[in-house]
């Protein structure tokens, strides 16, 4: 399916503006909001790699940098910014907040795929959103750092790791004894923490997609009244 070339969106929240990129195929089932933390960002290779494979799937995403550009420089500097995970949080929130206000969005079933610290704002998004947040997927993700919201979300999650990933696992293992929700937690063969090697950040994008495709809702539209 194809995918038309990304378009840059400011979002506006309460006090600041975030940088986002729009990725929209021909057709589309849903919405992924890509939240990144550690030091990443809407440019990465590996986040852009695996909206471009979510697009493929008729999944639109938007690629958000959670921080702004003076706190994102500073942070390659302190590294103070990347585990404040109430500010990240927050941020998602204000994303979703401005998503549902959207026309060209706010119909699509909307799901988070959350990277590293990333995975943990998005599972405390889902959990102050679960009306509008309907599945999670987090990548080589820190769910332990969601603390008490894990057992506050509603939507199906899939936890992905690298195998080789070890203190990852047992973090996410961890994670997902405390969520109610659906969750599974899945091993990508031969991987480490940032799935650089062949093969496996496809894998991970087979199964985000495979996951989105199962638990975003169709949308229905009313029938018609009979004559």
């Amino acid at each position: 399916m194809h995918t038309h070339p990304s378009r840059p969106i400011r979002i506006p929240l309460e006090d600041v503006f975030l940088h986002a990129d729009l990725l929209r195929p021909d057709s589309t089932i849903g919405l992924v909001v890509v939240a990144h933390g550690s030091g990443s960002s809407r440019h990465s290779p590996r986040n852009r790699f695996v909206a471009e494979e979510l697009g493929h799937h008729g999944l639109t995403t938007l690629l958000v940098d959670l921080l702004t550009t003076d706190e994102a420089m500073a942070d390659e500097v302190t590294a103070e910014y990347r585990f404040d995970i109430p500010r990240l949080s927050q941020r998602v929130i204000g994303v979703i907040d401005w998503i549902v206000t959207e026309s060209e969005l706010r119909h699509l079933p909307l799901g988070l795929f959350g990277a590293s610290t990333g995975a943990a704002a998005a599972l405390i998004a889902a959990a102050e959103r679960p009306a509008v947040v309907h599945a999670v997927v987090s990548r080589g993700g820190r769910p332990d750092l969601a603390g008490d919201a894990l057992e506050r979300v509603a939507a199906p999650t899939l936890l992905l790791v690298g195998e080789r990933d070890h203190d990852v696992i047992a973090l996410n293992n961890q994670a997902a004894t405390h969520l109610l929700a659906h969750v599974e937690v899945e091993i990508i063969p031969g991987a480490t923490h940032l799935f650089e090697e062949p093969g496996t950040l496809e894998q991970v994008s087979y199964r985000a997609a495979g996951w989105f495709e199962q638990f975003l809702p169709v949308r229905r539209f009313a029938d018609a009244p009979s004559a």
